[in-house]
């Protein structure tokens, strides 16, 4: 028997979803279940062919859990090791390689020392720095964000280089990215499972979080959603994220990729509205049945994007 495990926090029904669904499809040797941890022992563990992971962003307990797991088998969803190594900023560099449009980006210090650490610290880094090389780059307004994170937080727009100063000195030890303002005329959120399954949805990231996908919008130029596939595919397939959200905002009919490094995206019911639910429950579903199929008990068996393929194959 091969199980499918799921591991989440706060979320109230996609879990469940997910594992009526797969256990509906009634595939001989396979079942799903919520994860239950008793004991993390190193190197042991194999209860699971499959993993989806909704939760180890925020518990590192659980991470560990998870390359644990993985070294013995477990084709944990997303990869944890590369989820571990990720951020913002390396998102962006990696997307202009795969000539994917995107927003002028530039990463900060950190306002105050990270701890243990002083003004010596530092002597690598001039002084003054060349803000206004960086002011001029990216254009006021800009969005200043951190370079690792999500869930809008700690996100600030600013309409000049005085209000950069005063809200910079707000964020701390955080690691913020600058980023130039897409005035948009469209915006699309847009699920990717397994690097292959694409869900495209009008989205208003203005409005309050459960209005902000959008219900029975305009028509949308053919060409255009042909062109965000092809883009949120690049990129997913570079990172190796198999369950994904990627945004763009469209400028002059150009998609800019704005954020794509969501490997825990929202897909509770009651944000993502009924048909969009009904998508990603019934392809998450379909594609950890196939994970499981091919999984190999004791072999690595995690996704890796064609960013580490390609360098691994290089040496």
């Amino acid at each position: 028997m091969k199980k499918i495990g799921i591991l989440f926090g706060m979320e109230d029904t996609f879990p469940q979803a997910f594992i009526d669904r797969v256990n509906s499809k009634n595939e001989k040797g396979i079942i799903a279940e919520a994860v239950a941890i008793d004991r993390v022992v190193q190197n042991q563990d194999g209860e699971y062919a499959v993993i989806i992971d909704r939760i180890s962003q925020d518990v590192p307990f659980y991470r560990a859990y998870l390359k644990n797991a993985a070294l013995t088998g477990t084709n944990v969803i997303n990869n944890p090791f590369w989820w571990s190594a990720d951020d913002k900023f390396f998102n962006n560099a990696l997307a202009d390689t795969l000539g994917v449009p995107l927003p002028n980006t530039v990463i900060l210090p950190s306002a105050e020392h990270p701890t243990d650490t002083t003004g010596k610290s530092f002597r690598n880094l001039k002084y003054p720095m060349d803000w206004e090389g960086i002011f001029d780059y990216i254009g006021f307004p800009a969005y200043m964000k951190p370079y690792a994170g999500g869930g809008w937080k700690n996100v600030y727009r600013l309409e000049n280089k005085e209000e950069f100063w005063e809200k910079h000195q707000e964020t701390g030890q955080l690691v913020m990215m600058l980023q130039e303002e897409i005035v948009f005329t469209e915006y699309f959120r847009v699920y990717c499972l397994g690097c292959k399954a694409v869900r495209i949805m009008q989205y208003e990231p203005r409005n309050p979080h459960h209005l902000r996908y959008v219900i029975d919008g305009p028509p949308v130029d053919k060409k255009l959603l042909a062109t965000i596939k092809d883009y949120t595919l690049r990129l997913c397939k570079g990172l190796g994220y198999d369950f994904n959200t990627v945004e763009f905002a469209v400028r002059d009919g150009i998609p800019y990729a704005i954020d794509f490094g969501n490997p825990a995206p929202d897909a509770e019911l009651t944000s993502v509205g009924a048909e969009n639910f009904e998508w990603v429950v019934e392809e998450s579903a379909k594609m950890a049945i196939a994970a499981a199929k091919k999984q190999k008990p004791g072999k690595i068996n995690l996704t890796w994007g064609t960013f580490i393929k390609d360098a691994a194959g290089g040496k």
